[in-house]
């Protein structure tokens, strides 16, 4: 995600909320990585999830910890490229849900019988700020914090349980 939804500008004055490996590269290579999405040449987007404590994102940018929390912020972000046309709505999901299934052998990423009763229920367009002080991870350390977004998850099922509702929508 980070690498389409983020270039090396994020890391301006040495902010190692931004600092992740690989890191965060210029924007030409930032529009290749969207091409490569748009064209299938990627065929997967992972959240790269690497959640940081607090204390160790904040050292002197050369000292500070790799990583950035990814998964609440992932759906949005990959939205934006369904929202400035680079990709259509479906395959953008495949590259989350179906590719990934299929790439790592498992039955999941597609709703048929037999499959896990696993699936996002979301709203693609509506607007919203992301705020790390709603994340529910362990970790709040996001170079993403007061972004203007479109596309919130409102519900999560896992095994054909709920297991998220976003509570602005119940």
């Amino acid at each position: 995600v980070h690498s389409f939804a983020l270039n090396e500008s994020a890391v301006g004055e040495y902010r190692s909320f931004a600092k992740t490996a690989p890191p965060l590269r210029n924007e030409a290579d930032r529009q290749a990585v969207v091409a490569g999405l748009a064209d299938g040449t990627i065929d997967v987007i992972c959240s790269c999830h690497d959640p940081q404590d607090a204390e160790s994102k904040r050292l002197p940018f050369e000292l500070a910890a790799t990583g950035i929390i990814g998964l609440e912020t992932m759906l949005p972000l990959a939205l934006e490229l369904y929202h400035n046309g680079a990709m259509s709505l479906s395959d953008l999901l495949a590259t989350m849900t179906s590719r990934p299934a299929e790439l790592l052998g498992l039955r999941g990423g597609k709703l048929s019988p037999g499959a896990p009763a696993d699936l996002l229920v979301f709203d693609p367009d509506k607007p919203w700020r992301i705020d790390e002080d709603r994340f529910h991870s362990k970790s709040k350390n996001t170079p993403y914090h007061d972004r203007p977004v479109q596309g919130r998850p409102w519900r999560t099922i896992v095994d054909g349980k709920m297991v998220y509702s976003d509570p602005d929508e119940d």
